[in-house]
């Protein structure tokens, strides 16, 4: 059987996970035996345009660089963002060249699912937000989307393959597929079969929108599975939901009635954050996939903005090295380099900074609360 269409970890290390141009650019060099020293900058805007951004995939981005005879300078993971370099690498050109390609896809996937899981624990406020978005996109980098839907501040995922990176166990219930499965009118059966199967530390949570009204299919989850019911999930699609924070007090209304005003409501299927400020003050919490795993990734660039000591720029870019502060919300980018939010994470070669990801989610959670006062 053939390999699936993915690059080793080996190949990333060697810098041959790389664009054609950089090992052009690598050949020229050497031919004329060129190897200037530069600062080189990544960064997605020069200026403050007022939308922050949150920055990952800084842990992924030192292994890459760890090794290298560089000097490494880089905004602490977690950090908003909004204008000005993010990272700077001093050294010989020729000594991280080839690495451009994949250190950009590390910084910039990663910030941009982190960007998107932010915006949606905003909104959320305080109801609980689970990552439920591996299932769109390629499962060789399941994990780094859930580290960065983690550390943006969701308090779980579903991906089990990240399950090695990550604190804690991924966490689950059923699918419209277990229901499926037992077929027509056979909810109550489907209920049962999942709560004599699955371990006990496991939150008993019905999906109750298969077949039935949301209400009925909640009324039959009551009565088969009584005490042990936790929670219920409604997952319709889009095109039935209707008047979907209607359906939902329906729900808690029957619930009431039925004596179950502890269990919890959970929603979930192409949630956006729009969407769960509307919901935020009706459920318990929110399953959250397309979302985060289809954002953007930020568009950053790496520029070189200093060679053997004179400041250099392409057009529309700033030569030489800068700084970056933030006072009152405002980013400011400057020349003054005895003050800046750039730490140092490699020198020469060394890490000198441990990206950690708790570190990291309080970073974002402390942001987030200073942005917004």
């Amino acid at each position: 059987m053939d390999n699936f269409e993915t690059v080793s970890d080996e190949t990333i290390m060697d810098g041959d996970a790389t664009d054609a141009y950089f090992l052009r650019t690598e050949e020229a060099l050497k031919k004329k035996n060129k190897n200037p020293e530069v600062v080189a900058e990544v960064s997605a805007d020069q200026f403050s345009d007022g939308e922050f951004e949150v920055f990952a995939g800084l842990n992924e981005a030192a292994k890459l660089l760890e090794g290298l005879p560089i000097d490494v300078d880089a905004l602490p993971e977690g950090t908003f963002f909004d204008g000005g370099p993010v990272m700077k690498i001093s050294g010989n050109y020729l000594d991280f060249a080839r690495y451009e390609t994949a250190l950009l896809g590390f910084l910039s996937q990663a910030s941009g699912m982190a960007t998107a899981a932010n915006e949606v624990i905003e909104a959320a406020d305080d109801i609980s937000v689970l990552s439920f978005g591996a299932r769109h996109i390629h499962p060789t980098i399941g994990p780094m989307l859930e580290r960065s839907a983690y550390i943006a501040g969701c308090g779980g995922y579903s991906y089990v393959g990240a399950e090695e990176f990550m604190p804690d166990g991924a966490v689950g219930t059923m699918p419209h597929a277990l229901i499926l499965a037992f077929g027509h009118n056979n909810q109550k059966e489907a209920f049962n079969a999942f709560n004599e199967s699955a371990p006990e530390h496991v939150s008993r949570i019905a999906l109750c929108d298969t077949f039935s009204d949301e209400v009925e299919e909640v009324r039959m989850a009551v009565e088969e599975l009584g005490e042990d019911l936790d929670g219920v999930r409604l997952d319709t699609t889009s095109s039935r939901r209707g008047k979907f924070k209607e359906i939902i007090k329906e729900v808690q209304w029957e619930l009431e009635d039925m004596g179950r005003g502890d269990v919890d409501v959970f929603v979930s299927g192409g949630i956006t954050p729009n969407q769960i400020k509307e919901l935020n003050t009706v459920i318990d919490g929110v399953g959250v996939g397309s979302y985060i795993s289809n954002a953007n990734p930020v568009d950053f660039g790496l520029d070189i903005v200093v060679r053997d000591g004179e400041s250099i720029s392409k057009r529309g870019k700033l030569s030489g090295e800068k700084s970056v502060t933030r006072e009152n919300g405002r980013v400011s980018v400057s020349r003054n380099l005895s003050e800046t939010m750039l730490e140092p994470l490699i020198r020469d070669g060394d890490v000198v900074r441990a990206v950690e990801m708790e570190k990291s989610r309080e970073t974002v959670e402390k942001e987030r609360k200073s942005l917004q006062e």
